[in-house]
């Protein structure tokens, strides 16, 4: 885990690999609590009979549940002391590019693109920071990555 005490430090890593987050294990648990919360139960994803005969040979994870773990690959990965609160930002340049099977353990490659400070509009009181980080997400023994996502963060004092 890499742990960041300032916004200079931060500084100091734009364009470089900081960090990669622990495995993470895609059950079926997992992927069937995904289809109930976002109601998307597409067989593919929820039934693994069918899905042994259809085209991945076994059911895969949402590529949206993929996405959705960024922020736990970040908790493993990635620490900010000066830090109290942390937002979801928005995303970039999403793009599924493998399908994740069930029981797959999948981690983040994290890559610090930008890093501005934020403040307040009224007083310019610097208020925390915004980051923009690639973020590769991998699969165990798998060369290509299965998605690759631009996550803004931001990080407030």
């Amino acid at each position: 885990m890499k742990n960041f005490q300032s916004l200079e430090e931060l500084r100091a890593s734009l364009n470089e690999e900081v960090s990669v987050s622990d495995w993470i294990v895609v059950t079926q648990e997992r992927i069937d609590q995904f289809a109930h919360a976002t109601g998307d139960h597409q067989w593919i994803h929820v039934d693994p009979v069918k899905a042994a005969n259809g085209p991945f040979k076994t059911t895969i994870a949402h590529g949206f549940l993929t996405l959705s773990m960024i922020p736990q690959m970040i908790s493993s990965a990635l620490s900010f002391s000066a830090t109290g609160m942390a937002i979801n930002y928005g995303l970039n340049k999403v793009r599924f590019t493998k399908t994740v099977p069930v029981n797959a353990k999948i981690r983040g490659r994290f890559q610090l693109l930008d890093v501005e400070p934020l403040t307040q509009p009224e007083s310019a009181k610097e208020i925390g920071f915004q980051m923009i980080w690639k973020v590769t997400i991998e699969q165990d023994g798998e060369v290509k990555p299965v998605c690759i996502a631009e996550s803004i963060t931001r990080r407030y004092y």
